[in-house]
């Protein structure tokens, strides 16, 4: 059974109903039951309780309840109460397929290879609930600083020394709730009180979820090719062609096939930039996780009176701390205070006092060294399962935590092909933002075991080899 926890049961009863109270008391309850609404295993109130609401006898509810367990609905326990019998479905088939309360049955994901996902498996170590414990019983009551706790800013100063090779200080940190919400931040705060739309270039392909943060905004985007090298400094807008407010770019490893901007687009990028008055932001999500050579040093580092750098912690912990941060130009750090000083500081003080712990102890940084060897294990076996597949050509995986398979079949066909093998997977299309666009499959590869990843990966080469040989006869 489900514990103690017992289901308020919505009866009505009618005494002018030729039936008698203790039959329409069963009924009514049979209905719930074969409707879903109370679900096996699900406690029922005592008899005493039940007859107490609806001002019955208590005989009338034990009759009831005598019925139902007769017919296999109920089951009685001594100490345990009244509770719908866990093992309905052998009695009952047919509410086996009754649909579920949440909504219509759909085709279950068995592994989720979309990107995006981390691996938490190791997460909450000691170390990892000694902080929140700690935090638990030292968190400030309220945060006085609008740009986040101190601590933790200092920590990711730390952070970015030892792992980025960059080096700002606290005063120049903004804790975030993620790079969406430090991405919103910063467009509200540059139109200000201004109604006209900002123009903020974007790179085509890019990250999906980056890109509808100035959509839902209202603000006009601008593709920007890319290559396999990241953005084309070549193919910028030319004077003339339309200003820009703001450039959103992934210098370290483009999203999603995962190039890295060399040096001299770096010097061409921040040129151009700094020629025309736009601000550059830096998404820097996953950067730390390099499969060949080490971490690229940051944009920031090159033109800091221009770049806003956006980090989080999704990649190297979860996506659910929901906790990230901005690398502030000096020009910003007063206006971005007085825009937190009103809407208010998004990340609640226990989580900061927790992941400032937590930097502190060196975790983070030694969890990063543990999982880059876990990434690259699992980065070789997908370049093992998905190289040299019919009419598909694996992109580079230099670092990140997703492939790119380029197709020549139908993406449609291959993802819903996938999802009937319970394998889930994104179409590559979905990343571009206009024309010129590839199709294939994004695959996510760092949050599940390595069997369950090359089995899975066996699975989507399968239906690649089945789908391209279909459509190719």
């Amino acid at each position: 059974m489900r514990g103690s926890l017992v289901i308020d049961l919505p009866l009505s009863l009618d005494r002018q109903d030729a039936r008698r109270l203790p039959v329409q008391l069963a009924d009514q309850i049979r209905l719930l039951i074969t409707s879903g609404h109370l679900r096996p295993g699900d406690q029922l109130p005592s008899s005493r309780q039940l007859a107490s609401g609806l001002g019955l006898s208590r005989g009338s509810v034990m009759a009831a309840y005598d019925q139902l367990q007769a017919e296999g609905y109920l089951v009685a326990a001594h100490g345990s109460g009244t509770a719908v019998n866990p093992h309905l479905d052998g009695l009952h088939p047919a509410l086996s397929a009754a649909p579920p309360r949440s909504g219509p049955a759909r085709r279950p994901v068995l592994v989720d290879l979309r990107p995006g996902l981390p691996d938490t498996t190791s997460l909450t170590d000691s170390v990892w609930r000694g902080a929140w414990r700690g935090a638990a019983c030292h968190f400030q009551a309220e945060l006085t600083d609008p740009l986040g706790l101190w601590a933790l800013r200092a920590q990711i100063c730390e952070h970015l020394r030892q792992m980025r090779g960059l080096i700002t200080t606290p005063e120049q940190i903004m804790v975030s709730a993620g790079a969406r919400e430090g991405l919103s931040a910063l467009l509200r705060l540059w139109r200000g009180s201004s109604h006209q739309p900002l123009r903020i270039g974007v790179e085509s392909p890019g990250y999906p979820s980056m890109r509808k943060v100035a959509a839902a905004l209202g603000d006009r985007l601008v593709d920007l090719a890319t290559d396999g090298q990241g953005l084309r400094t070549d193919r910028l807008p030319a004077p003339g062609e339309g200003d820009l407010d703001a450039v959103l770019v992934t210098p370290s490893h483009q999203y999603p096939y995962g190039g890295s901007l060399s040096a001299p687009r770096r010097t061409a990028l921040t040129a151009w930039a700094a020629s025309h008055g736009y601000w550059l932001v830096e998404d820097d999500f996953d950067s730390e996780v390099r499969h060949i050579g080490s971490p690229l040093p940051a944009l920031t580092a090159t033109a800091p009176e221009i770049t806003v750098l956006l980090g989080t912690f999704s990649c190297l912990l979860a996506p659910s701390v929901a906790c990230g941060y901005l690398v502030l130009p000096p020009d910003l750090v007063t206006p971005m205070t007085r825009q937190r000083e009103a809407l208010g500081q998004p990340v609640g003080s226990l989580v900061q006092e927790a992941l400032a712990g937590y930097l502190s102890s060196g975790a983070l940084r030694r969890r990063t060294q543990r999982m880059r060897q876990v990434y690259r294990r699992r980065r070789d076996i997908v370049v093992d399962s998905l190289t040299g597949l019919p009419g598909a050509v694996l992109q580079p995986v230099v670092g990140g935590l997703q492939a790119v398979l380029v197709c020549r079949a139908d993406e449609e066909a291959l993802v819903s092909g996938c999802a009937r093998v319970g394998v889930g997977v994104a179409p590559l299309s979905s990343y571009w933002g206009g024309q010129g666009t590839e199709h294939g499959l994004v695959i996510g590869f760092g949050a599940h075991d390595d069997a369950t990843l090359a089995e899975s990966l066996h699975k989507v080469a399968s239906v690649v080899r089945a789908v391209d040989a279909a459509q190719s006869r």
